[in-house]
């Protein structure tokens, strides 16, 4: 493989027009910003963060429910990242309710067999953490504990991007973790480039370069530039362990209206551990009233540094939007590496 510097000197050699091209991943973003490869890039080629960090695109109606699953005297088991993501009465992390950090599913599971108390498990992110949820489930639990399930489902998004046309998109960077569970066959329909990548430096300069290729090819196909963990057909029996459990449904992203078939829900069979039937929690459309430009920052039209928050009103110690909370939020990755307007 060629080092990076050779890649990125290719890179030069073949950009001759204006690309911009969205990977969905926020460890794509975090892995670009700390080794400060948006410098290496040709000016007129672009890489453009999407809706790939699963804390930020759950929408407030989401964090609402799991605040009133707290009123309701549940101990909520949840990931480190949602704590402080905030909703209208406040975030988790200040609500006073028993809200503990998990490393995942099966701590939450661990905490309600303790316990008579309702446990809760939030449950989010996208096809990568789905199947050990729904591993989970298979297992039995105990009747005390239930998800709320605020998973989603990559392709049904790229397509909505794509009917919109915001971003003015030349192709997609795709999500090397998805795409180790799912594979990357339901990508081939999307009539633009696209390529699998991984994660390092060398990683993320080659998918460009093979983007970059494909566009300057006038071709449309997707690329495996991360053979060494995804294959066509991914990990079959993740996936079906995950559609066994769950099924598609139409639901609500941050900055983005409600996308048919983007969420997975509990199937019939295994709704004693739906926490929305349990519990009637009812997932409510709130209206964004902040200048918080997280919408358009996961819709790929707007980089951090271009909202009137970042930095000053908003920061790590003091969100307002999801994208400044979590480690693969778009402004705390910007922040963190003292990213400026480019």
């Amino acid at each position: 493989m060629a080092t990076g510097k050779e890649i990125a000197g290719m890179l030069h050699e073949l950009v001759d027009r204006d690309m911009t091209f969205m990977h969905i991943c926020g460890t794509h973003e975090a892995a670009i910003a700390r080794t400060g490869l948006r410098s290496l890039l040709p000016e007129q080629l672009k890489i453009v963060m999407g809706p790939g960090c699963p804390v930020c695109i759950t929408p407030q109606g989401e964090i609402d429910a799991a605040l009133d699953l707290v009123e309701k005297d549940c101990i909520i088991a949840t990931y480190g990242d949602l704590l402080r993501v905030p909703g209208s009465k406040g975030s988790m992390e200040s609500c006073g309710g028993d809200v503990r950090v998990v490393q995942g599913v099966h701590k939450a599971v661990e905490i309600a067999h303790k316990t008579d108390k309702e446990v809760v498990f939030i449950s989010v992110g996208f096809e990568t953490t789905a199947p050990t949820v729904a591993a989970t489930i298979l297992g039995k639990p105990p009747e005390n504990f239930s998800i709320l399930s605020c998973h989603r489902i990559v392709p049904p998004a790229m397509q909505w991007l794509l009917e919109q046309g915001e971003a003015k998109l030349n192709g997609f960077m795709l999500p090397g973790h998805v795409c180790a569970i799912m594979g990357y066959e339901e990508y081939e329909h999307f009539p633009v480039p696209q390529v699998v990548a991984g994660f390092e430096a060398e990683d993320i300069l080659l998918g460009l370069l093979m983007l970059v290729r494909q566009v300057k090819e006038g071709t449309t196909r997707v690329d495996n530039a991360y053979p060494r963990a995804v294959s066509r057909e991914g990990n079959v029996k993740a996936r079906q362990i995950m559609y066994n459990v769950f099924e598609p449904c139409d639901v609500e992203w941050r900055g983005f209206p409600v996308i048919p078939g983007s969420g997975l829900r509990l199937k019939k069979e295994f709704e004693q551990y739906d926490a929305q039937k349990k519990f009637n929690i009812v997932y409510k459309h709130i209206s964004k009233h902040s200048a918080c430009a997280c919408d358009k920052i996961l819709r790929g039209i707007c980089q951090p540094s271009d909202c009137k928050l970042f930095g000053k009103v908003c920061t790590p110690r003091t969100p307002v939007g999801p994208c400044m909370v979590s480690h693969e939020g778009a402004c705390k990755i910007w922040h963190q590496y003292h990213m400026k307007k480019s």
